[in-house]
């Protein structure tokens, strides 16, 4: 599969995201392939091709299929018919599915690759697979004549990015009836991700522009191409702006299916993954509260993804709101069949049967905006909450993250996840020294994938200590990594 957009970025970039044969994100193996191929000069390309799949054994591409589709950009329409003629050029089959969120391409993929096992290999077979779970899981309630929602409001206020996912909302909401009702802004009709968005909302802690919140109300942001999803709110009582990254709604999902596996009576091993960006707070909260193992690893989507992969339930989450579960395809199988097991109590078969139908919701093939709320939704309503009661589980430290412009960002390296700078002699040192002044302190830096800066993180016990620590870290990072532009002052 191959998605074009450019995620989370501003309306103007665009790029391609691909999909392996089982829905997930390209293996890694396969990312040089592709950097020499988007490097080389027109003129070689096609010989850098042919020595490709010469070295890659490839004989014929009649058979291969490639499926595709594009975001709202202005430019997409240009590289999806310049994909189209690429693919083939090269003699290989495509189908054009317009225009999707990159999870639903993600979703179809598999599905074609599992023979219709995963699903119907159609939007409308994505929109019926999720809403029927949904659907199923909230009449759960009223069919065990459980008490009526005291607490949960079924209105979600809900921040599109003026983005691809906007399109898709009403389709969905035509399919849940009451259950939930969807109040949309920024629907298209705005410049996709300009101060709004998952990534606007998380990084500047604050609602998008032009957003009135009324407190007690629940909104959530999507990003551009609906694969990240954050929760926020303003309090009652004190008028002040809560977000509910990927971190909360990691620790929300992880805490109902570890209730969930429980109630199963089956031994499956539940664990979270988390990057070197998950707040404190979280980690602490699922090791010592939840007793869920975590697992760290680097920044990137693909990381977690394949950590997840060696637990029977494996759920992860980005702080930035990128996130899913995975079930082991032999967990899955068990569960079928537990369910199904008439020896056994009918607590746990109904159990085994809900928690199958917790998994229909999941897209595990990636991270996915539209699948996540509705999993936060059907969740928030099981337990009668709202978004304060969710809040209050744990307390996010305060913290900060800031760019620094650097002439060569390969100087910074790093180790142990990301958490420590192996590279310019002396700075993790430094950080260090810095870290110790500060209750709760915290800080990392990383440099970006894409571009010449270098990403730097704190946290503290308070927002002014979170943002001195980040000042005096991008100050150290200028000096030591070779800093261009205008340097960082210290608060």
């Amino acid at each position: 599969g191959v998605m074009i957009t450019a995620s989370h970025n501003p309306e103007e970039d665009n790029g391609v995201k691909l999909v392996d044969p089982m829905g997930e994100m390209l293996g890694p193996e396969w990312e040089k392939y592709a950097t020499e191929v988007a490097n080389v000069p027109g003129s070689k390309l096609d010989v850098t091709l042919q020595e490709l799949t010469k070295n890659l054994g490839v004989t014929s591409l009649q058979s291969s299929r490639v499926v595709f589709a594009r975001d709202t950009r202005p430019s997409s329409p240009v590289l999806a018919a310049a994909l189209e003629a690429g693919i083939k050029a090269a003699g290989a089959q495509c189908q054009n599915f317009g225009l999707l969120t990159t999870p639903q391409l993600h979703y179809i993929v598999r599905c074609i690759n599992t023979n219709g096992q995963y699903g119907k290999p159609t939007e409308e077979g994505y929109f019926e697979k999720l809403s029927e779970a949904f659907v199923k899981l909230r009449n759960i309630r009223k069919a065990k004549k459980m008490k009526t929602l005291e607490v949960y409001n079924t209105c979600l206020y809900l921040d599109a990015a003026n983005g691809v996912g906007a399109g898709k909302i009403p389709i969905l909401q035509s399919k849940l009836g009451d259950l939930l009702k969807i109040s949309l802004v920024n629907d298209g009709s705005g410049k996709l991700n300009h101060e709004c968005g998952a990534d606007f909302v998380k990084v500047q802690q604050k609602p998008p522009t032009g957003v009135n919140m009324v407190p007690g109300q629940r909104w959530a942001s999507f990003d551009g191409d609906a694969d990240r999803i954050v929760y926020y709110f303003m309090g009652v009582t004190d008028n002040r702006f809560y977000l509910l990254d990927g971190d909360k709604i990691a620790t929300l999902v992880a805490g109902y299916l570890k209730d969930l596996v429980q109630e199963t009576g089956l031994s499956l091993n539940l664990g979270l993954v988390q990057t070197a960006y998950a707040n404190g707070s979280s980690t602490r909260y699922i090791t010592d509260q939840l007793k869920v193992p975590v697992a760290c690893v680097p920044t990137g989507v693909k990381h977690l993804h394949h950590k997840a992969q060696e637990f029977d339930i494996g759920v992860y989450f980005e702080a930035n709101g990128h996130g899913t579960a995975i079930v082991s395809n032999s967990s899955y199988n068990l569960l079928q069949k537990t369910s199904q097991n008439t020896s056994i109590s009918d607590h746990q078969s109904e159990a085994c049967d809900l928690l199958l139908s917790v998994i229909d919701l999941i897209n595990q093939t990636v991270g996915d905006a539209i699948s996540d709320m509705l999993l936060v939704e059907m969740i928030l309503a099981a337990q009668d909450w709202d978004v304060e009661q969710w809040n209050k589980a744990y307390t996010d430290l305060p913290n900060r993250q800031l760019k620094v412009k650097v002439k060569d960002r390969s100087v910074i390296q790093t180790t142990d996840a990301e958490r420590k700078a192996s590279s310019p002699v002396g700075l993790q040192s430094a950080i260090d020294e810095s870290v110790a002044k500060y209750t709760h302190g915290r800080s990392f830096v990383r440099p970006s994938g894409t571009e010449d800066i270098v990403r730097v993180y704190a946290e503290a016990d308070t927002q002014s200590a979170a943002d001195k620590l980040a000042n005096e870290v991008a100050v150290l990072v200028y000096k030591m990594a070779g800093g261009i532009g205008e340097k960082p002052k210290l608060h």
